[in-house]
């Protein structure tokens, strides 16, 4: 049906946020840089994605319609519901009953939800006026394994 399945995910202790220790230099994704472990500052990652705390809620992706944004199968997204939908931007949106996250662009004066994959050719899906825009996504958090 959609390219993206997704599930609504509950953020535990949102509240209870902590910090975490964070070097003040942006580390090269390209050549290596001199490590500056002495300049560290703190920074709160779930403040750092969520502008509008009582208007977010998290969903996880399932599918690879948007692997072209960054958007991968597993990650959670955070969707800001007082986010502005607008031509660019990523939304969560209800078509025709389902739940889909995609891109909105405009063509020929016309709204599209459009995916951004190069793994499969997804349709593009029209925006008519049963469309619904839950929200606009603010942030994607994937985990790496680590042992």
């Amino acid at each position: 049906m959609f390219a993206l399945m997704l599930s609504p995910v509950r953020i535990p202790n949102i509240i209870d946020r902590r910090s975490y220790r964070m070097v003040r230099i942006n580390v090269a994704a390209g050549f290596p840089s001199p490590a500056a472990d002495d300049q560290e500052d703190t920074v709160d990652p779930f403040a750092w994605v969520v502008r509008h705390e009582s208007a977010t809620f998290w969903w996880r992706v399932s599918g690879d319609s948007l692997v072209d944004e960054g958007i991968f199968d597993g990650d959670l997204i955070a969707v800001d519901k007082a986010g502005k939908a607008r031509p660019g931007r990523i939304v969560l949106a209800v078509v025709e009953g389902g739940v889909t996250v995609k891109v909105i662009e405009r063509r020929d004066g016309e709204l599209w939800l459009m995916p951004r994959s190069r793994k499969q050719n997804y349709a593009p899906i029209r925006m008519t006026e049963d469309c619904e825009i839950w929200g606009v996504v603010a942030g994607v958090v994937r985990r790496y394994p680590v042992e």
